[in-house]
């Protein structure tokens, strides 16, 4: 079993006189900062002079600079900008100003297990990483919840980077969840093939072929759209409940049946498994994260042409239609923080 800590197993008085600086104020910076200053932590933030989160960190009360000053002034600096920014601007932002003593975190290794960020000796290097977005890691933690997050340390330097990043995650509300022990590498290489193969692109997949398929049937896309897509939600939520045994419980037999015959026709598991494993083989080697990196260095064509696509896809356009009329719609505002 992967080794657990919980709030007993996290000490937020090693957080104690440390100035907290983080890099970055969009989904998890402005979460990690409202939840640390919340519990009572002394929290800075870095951000590129003239972007567009500067006023809107200020305007929740944060003292705002740039990472330079950031990188002089804080003791811990966490970075939660984009993975595909974080090497250019630890370089040229972070690297020059860096002394020893202090930490470096990470709320995802990429950085570091491609090799592409080389902190020096003297600097603990750490990852606190909620398994969850950072309106979530928001909402749960003004809720009196957490959401769960993985640990690892890369580098204790100091001998005190295990105390410092349990309590830094104890901060921004995980502990009150659970933590789990891992490393950057792990961490890094299930996160990308999750988030391809299952979470993102195997479930966006799947939802765009059902969806398409009834259309093409000749059913009205509105059904095609509550079927394939609306109702996605409601299972995951009876599966984080209590697995998809709880799922199998709350369900007709007759959706069950259909999940036992019809499942392994429309995801062949041998080749799906296939897939999966080619996939895995791309994020392990490198070719994965070498592919995004040239995407975003040759100006993100494929990316930005697939996600105005995406945009145009009837089963988008119906759901902000649907989405627009029902008495359950919520602020789908996204960067609306919490305070």
């Amino acid at each position: 079993m992967a080794k657990m800590y919980y709030e007993k197993d996290c000490d937020l008085g090693k957080l104690d006189g440390k100035v907290i600086g983080i890099v970055g104020y969009g989904s998890q910076g402005h979460a990690h900062a409202l939840n640390l200053r919340d519990s009572g932590c002394n929290v800075i933030i870095g951000l590129r002079k003239g972007g567009k989160s500067w006023p809107v960190a200020e305007k929740d009360g944060f003292e705002v600079m740039t990472v330079p000053e950031l990188t002089k002034r804080a003791d811990i600096i966490m970075i939660l900008i984009n993975d595909e920014k974080q090497a250019d601007m630890f370089n040229q932002d972070i690297l020059p100003y860096l002394t020893e003593g202090k930490a470096i975190a990470f709320a995802h290794g990429f950085n570091i297990r491609y090799k592409l960020i080389a902190p020096p000796a003297g600097v603990d290097v750490f990852m606190a990483a909620p398994k969850g977005p950072g309106h979530t890691v928001r909402s749960q933690y003004v809720a009196g919840k957490g959401v769960p997050c993985l640990v690892a340390v890369e580098q204790d330097a100091s001998g005190k980077a295990w105390d410092i990043a349990l309590a830094y995650i104890a901060g921004i509300g995980g502990a009150r969840a659970g933590i789990m022990q891992t490393t950057m590498n792990e961490e890094t290489e299930t996160d990308l093939f999750g988030e391809q193969a299952v979470l993102c692109g195997g479930v966006v997949e799947l939802m765009r072929c059902g969806f398409e398929t009834l259309v093409e049937a000749g059913y009205q896309p509105e059904n095609a759209y509550f079927e394939c897509i609306h109702e996605m939600k409601l299972i995951i939520d009876l599966i984080n409940k209590g697995g998809v045994a709880a799922m199998n419980y709350s369900i007709s037999d007759t959706a069950e049946y259909g999940e036992y015959v019809s499942g392994p026709r429309v995801l062949p598991y041998e080749q799906t498994k296939a897939n999966m494993k080619a996939v895995l083989n791309d994020i392990q080697d490198g070719t994965f994260a070498g592919k995004w990196i040239s995407e975003n260095k040759t100006g993100r064509c494929y990316f930005n042409s697939r996600r105005a696509i995406l945009a145009k896809h009837q089963m988008e356009t119906v759901g902000e239609q649907l989405r627009s009329q029902m008495l359950w719609k919520n602020d789908n505002n996204l960067d609306n923080a919490s305070n």
